[in-house]
């Protein structure tokens, strides 16, 4: 566009570059516009110069478009001539206020033409050697924005009452001007701050470059110096309300122009007059309605203000902290993740354009706007420490615009560390917003599943520590709508009666007893809702106190028949035979056993250590004991190597009856688990059988008929499996 908009070309140059760009236009592999390849929507990003053409069929753009449309460009409108030739065209009789008036208020002149075309000519201006009216058309340029703007603002004042009662609003801009493929607002930016350093080589340091911005001001204008013109263009540009773009390429941009230009910005020293002219623009995106990306209605799916809002905000607030704030909370705002968010109306007066939203933005930048907006959220609560009403204010806009959970912990923990900074005491206040924020993040993650929640509940505890004893005696009586049982059970009551948070609390005697109160109650609730996973952590917390003691048993032995695996009453029980309950042991290991099944091949099943413990359990109290369990073993385990080795351990002392029943029930297991072996067996597992054979022998031997037994049990084996002739003289010649 700079080389077509050289003001003195020859018409035959400019024939010569049509046809060239229009060859390299017309390549498959010309890139777009936009970087945005394979996207059908219709390209929302580009109003072309003369006015939006029809949204539905525009062409594909390519980056060459701009340059063809420009080539129809020319300079000959004497309006625009006196203003790039003439340091002093100004008419001062010159009333007119309609729209497209060629002089403002104050007689200087305004350059009617579409925003980014007119910057184009800019540019054009500069790269052609032409510094003098470029900045002449520059400052005509902005003049006219400050115009539009003071009528844009006007114009909505006489809506505001219809169209904030209808709750709806739309976009004024489908093309913003930061973030365009033109760069529009950098480009005055630029031309108005490089007039400003005076020299070209721009070594000076920002201070110097001030002065002299003032010693130039536009003499045939005003005394407002060229750096002011810059600092309250970029201001316009950055606030206007304009439409996420389509496409992740042109939606970076959006968010590196923006940074660019902010990071310009923060390079000028703020003087009073920046600071009235701040203030000015401030009031103006507060008040702007649909034009303003601040203003009080926004269309779902505008570019997000919170880069911008923060550097507002910091800028404003050692100066007008009442103004900060309300720009930075009302910035805050992220409709697009908001179901409810006001939608485009199509009857809107004066020639907005109001576009349908999608169902769902394809916003590929969402996870960095999100981070932003959490970062204007974190500044604004580190300059609100220790004032109550500001840190309530920024609590509630957290709570309502932030939708992630993660973004909200993160917010959490920077409160906490905050408050917690100072060697003195921590601030109260801040901390109980953390301790709100942390709440927040608990009610939101509870039912959906987050991979940091584990860290985000300890953390919490550790806050409401902070914050005091109360805290934690609060979160522990409304535990089921901030956790889990076992969250409440293993981490919250556990930490709360440690050791460590009684120190940290120097807690006396009466408070102490309080807090473990609230903590068995806890425990015991958790218990009833989710046995499986914490009866044992709810023995634990109640042993020190035997009724609560007394019903945390009853509550395993009530979820024992239905509730209960037999690993979890195990273990219970273990604890119990541990605590010095040998007798609650036996009983819940009976229990256990109800719920066990262990089959012929599961000879190395982890339940086999937990069955010889009771056994042994039971041979301990007594022979009662021990004959009442044997029949329990005898229906649940179906492992001959498992049945054979309690029969070793148990039948010396066992009473007859009960050891006979033992006997038969091993002995019948190795008569199964043979012939399911048999079904099976290949011969590399031949001599491996023959040794299971020899301890089965060992056990039927044990029989008072077990010889007899036994052999007839071969004789069957070998009529029966006759087909596998190998094995079976493998058979014989062990056991005849």
């Amino acid at each position: 566009m700079c080389i077509v908009l050289n003001p003195h070309c020859k018409p035959e140059q400019k024939a010569a570059w049509l046809r060239q760009l229009k060859k390299w236009n017309s390549v498959d592999v010309c890139p777009l516009e936009d970087g945005n390849h394979g996207n059908e929507l219709p390209n929302l990003t580009n109003a072309l110069p003369q006015g939006a053409h029809d949204l539905g069929t525009r062409p594909h753009r390519t980056v060459f478009t701009r340059a063809i449309e420009a080539c129809d460009l020319h300079w000959q409108d004497s309006h625009l001539q006196h203003i790039i030739n003439d340091d002093l065209y100004t008419n001062y009789c010159y009333h007119d206020n309609t729209e497209n008036s060629l002089f403002d208020s104050r007689g200087w002149p305004l350059w009617h033409e579409h925003v980014p075309t007119a910057c184009a000519r800019v540019d054009a201006l500069r790269s052609h050697g032409y510094p003098r009216e470029a900045l002449r058309l520059a400052i005509a340029i902005v003049n006219t924005l400050r115009r539009q703007q003071q009528k844009q603002l006007e114009l909505f004042r006489n809506h505001k009452k219809d169209l904030l009662h209808k709750g709806v609003t739309s976009i004024t801009n489908l093309e913003g001007w930061v973030g365009h493929p033109l760069d529009p607002i950098g480009t005055l930016f630029s031309t108005l701050m490089e007039t400003g350093r005076g020299d070209e080589d721009g070594s000076q340091d920002m201070n110097a470059m001030h002065e002299l911005s003032n010693a130039f001001a536009n003499p045939g204008y005003s005394g407002e110096s060229y750096l002011a013109l810059a600092v309250e263009t970029a201001l316009m540009g950055l606030g206007q309300q304009r439409i996420m773009p389509d496409g992740l390429y042109a939606q970076e941009k959006v968010c590196r122009n923006e940074e660019h230009l902010i990071a310009k910005l923060q390079e000028v020293d703020l003087d009073d007059t920046l600071v009235k002219i701040f203030r000015k623009q401030a009031v103006f995106l507060l008040e702007g309605g649909p034009y303003s990306g601040l203003g009080e209605l926004i269309y779902r799916e505008s570019v997000p203000m919170h880069t911008f809002a923060k550097y507002l905000f910091t800028c404003l607030l050692p100066h007008d902290a009442e103004l900060a704030y309300k720009i930075a909370l009302r910035a805050m705002r992220l409709p697009v993740l908001e179901s409810t968010a006001p939608s485009g109306d199509m009857s809107r007066p004066h020639h907005i354009v109001s576009v349908v939203p999608n169902r769902y933005p394809r916003w590929f930048t969402l996870s960095h706007i999100e981070s932003q907006q959490c970062e204007l959220a974190s500044t604004m609560l580190t300059a609100a420490k220790g004032d109550a009403r500001r840190l309530e204010t920024v609590l509630e806009s957290i709570q309502k615009n932030i939708h992630s959970s993660s973004h909200i912990f993160k917010l959490a923990q920077d409160a906490f560390k905050i408050a917690t900074l100072m060697d003195s005491l921590p601030d109260i206040t801040l901390l109980k917003v953390s301790l709100e924020l942390g709440l927040q993040v608990m009610r939101m993650t509870l039912s959906t599943l987050n991979w940091r929640r584990r860290e985000m509940v300890r953390w919490l505890v550790t806050c409401a520590t902070e914050v005091g004893v109360y805290a934690l005696d609060s979160i522990m009586q409304s535990w089921f709508t901030l956790f889990t049982p076992t969250e409440a059970t293993s981490i919250v009551a556990t930490t709360v009666m440690s050791n460590s948070t009684i120190v940290r609390l120097h807690l006396d005697c009466h408070q102490q007893e309080n807090l473990a109160s609230s903590a068995r109650t806890l425990a015991l609730q958790c218990a009833m809702k989710d046995p499986q996973n914490c009866a044992l952590s709810a023995l634990t917390l109640c042993e020190k106190d035997h009724i609560a003691f007394e019903t945390a048993y009853q509550i395993v032995l009530d979820a024992a028949t239905t509730g209960m695996s037999y690993t979890q009453l195990f273990t219970i029980a273990r604890y119990m035979e541990h605590r010095g309950y040998p007798m609650r042991a036996y009983k819940l290991a009976t229990l256990a056993m109800a719920h066990l099944n262990l089959s012929y091949n599961q000879d190395t099943h982890p339940a086999i250590n937990d069955v010889l413990w009771a056994c042994a359990l039971s041979h301990s109290l007594g022979k009662n004991e021990l004959a009442a369990i044997i029949p329990l073993v005898v229906k649940s385990v179906k492992c001959a190597t498992v049945l054979s080795d309690i029969l070793r351990r148990c039948t010396l002392t066992t009473p007859g009856m009960v050891a006979l029943q033992l006997l038969d029930a091993t002995i019948g297991a190795y008569i199964n688990t043979t012939h399911s072996r048999l079904t099976h067996i290949s011969p590399r597992h031949y001599s491996e059988f023959i040794e299971f054979l020899s301890k089965a022998r060992e056990t039927f031997l044990m029989a008072h008929d077990g010889h007899i037994q036994f052999t007839q049990f071969i004789d069957n084996l070998k009529q029966i499996y006759k087909g596998k002739k190998k094995l079976m003289m493998l058979v014989r010649e062990r056991f005849g």
